[in-house]
């Protein structure tokens, strides 16, 4: 018996034959056109090389080194010894609202209401989701730069839109033109996607060209969804929001969360800064799928959002990321390979390794990597045609990481 690919069989019992018979039962097609996370994937076979014995050095996930500052983690705890473990408001806590909205103005020159503009998430990909989820119906093109976090595009497709991507090739420091938005518009287009600083690479382009991209957005009367969350971590001046092109906030969607800020990836919070309209949207999706952030994580990002020590922290982290980040340069400069080129970010805690030279496919090199330098890195294929021969190495690990891994990386360079 031949099988749809998009179908399982369940074995049923007949009532009236007495005799098990087969049952086709369709899955949701959509996921035919969506991989598995390359990072998450990479790190279970990381987690088990390690638990067979194996020395591993993990460069792969974007999660940061640092423990939660203490005075977050008390924040917590004071809440919940004070009963806060109910539901509580599916908006978001007025104290956490209102931290958001000052974080907004003080960091990004960025006006938001708190009690109209601003929904807490579960995380930033929350808010990536339920913000997408509002403004986009089926069929409807989404614009997203090559190469990008790969789950821009997956939750596109997942929301039953169109993911169409922008070539960002590392010769224009990975942003894409901005004749090259304009070739893949479409009377179908809808949504403009943005990350920066951006993940997998780093690159983040000038206030100029930002603002000409917004107005590109208003000619042709589209949303922009601007994913924000490693606006803290850069190495020069502070990158522009997308968000502040925009006083009345009329079309422009962003994306925040504390995980890489504030060292919270596991609680799991972020908000969504966006016109009252898909705010209201973004509401009922929340409603129906979270009900609510956890009351006691909630209070725990208001104070990391509001408490003056809390930005000390963020900057002592970023300062450490820009030492790695020497770190590497100089790995790199002694060196001179010509078969690994070194680029370096401008912001996040990645580095866009160019193995382009070797005439490998970046799935290979990161597979010999793993298996015969013992080093964990992403595939640059994995966010995008344009990142292949790519890899993406993380420094958010310890400096002896860091520097035992791309020595290692170099070594094995040297032999192939």
């Amino acid at each position: 018996m031949e099988i749809n690919k998009n179908a399982v069989i369940a074995r049923n019992f007949h009532p009236n034959t007495g005799t098990m018979q087969n049952r086709m039962t369709r899955l949701n097609d959509q996921f035919e056109q969506i991989r598995q996370s390359a990072t998450v994937a990479l790190a279970d076979r990381v987690l088990a090389l390690k638990a067979s014995g194996r020395q591993v050095i993990g460069l792969q996930v974007g999660d940061p080194d640092f423990a939660t500052p203490p005075a977050v983690i008390e924040a917590a705890a004071r809440a919940l010894r004070e009963g806060q473990t109910h539901y509580a408001s599916s908006r978001g806590d007025p104290r956490l609202l209102m931290a958001a909205s000052a974080k907004l103005l003080r960091d990004e020159n960025v006006t938001r209401a708190a009690e109209t503009e601003l929904l807490v998430t579960h995380g930033g990909i929350h808010a990536y989701y339920v913000g997408l989820q509002s403004i986009l119906n089926p069929g409807d093109e989404v614009l997203i730069p090559d190469p990008s976090w790969a789950t821009h595009s997956n939750m596109a497709i997942m929301l039953r839109g169109v993911a169409v991507r922008v070539p960002a090739p590392a010769e224009r420091g990975f942003i894409p033109a901005l004749e090259a938005w304009e070739r893949a518009l479409t009377p179908r287009t809808r949504v403009i996607v943005i990350n920066y600083p951006s993940n997998p690479t780093g690159a983040y382009p000038d206030r100029a060209y930002l603002q000409a991209l917004y107005q590109f957005a208003q000619a042709h009367d589209l949303w922009i969804v601007s994913d924000e969350v490693y606006g803290s971590l850069h190495f020069g001046e502070r990158p522009a929001s997308m968000g502040a092109f925009e006083p009345i906030g009329e079309r422009t969607l962003l994306v925040h969360s504390l995980s890489k800020s504030y060292a919270m990836t596991g609680w799991r919070v972020g908000f969504l800064a966006a016109p009252r309209p898909v705010i209201e949207n973004a509401l009922k999706a929340g409603q129906n799928s979270i009900t609510c952030v956890a009351p006691f994580v909630q209070q725990a990002a208001a104070f990391a959002l509001s408490d003056p020590s809390m930005q000390e922290v963020t900057a002592q982290m970023r300062a450490a990321y820009a030492r790695r980040r020497s770190l590497v340069m100089r790995l790199a400069a002694e060196r001179e390979s010509d078969r690994l080129r070194v680029i370096p970010p401008q912001g996040a805690f990645y580095f866009f390794l160019d193995f382009r030279a070797l005439k490998m496919p970046s799935l290979e090199i990161c597979r010999r990597l793993l298996d015969e330098a013992g080093v964990a890195l992403v595939p640059g294929s994995a966010f995008g045609g344009q990142g292949e021969g790519f890899a993406r190495l993380c420094i958010a690990a310890s400096d002896a990481e860091v520097e035992a891994g791309l020595r290692a990386i170099f070594n094995w360079v040297e032999q192939i």
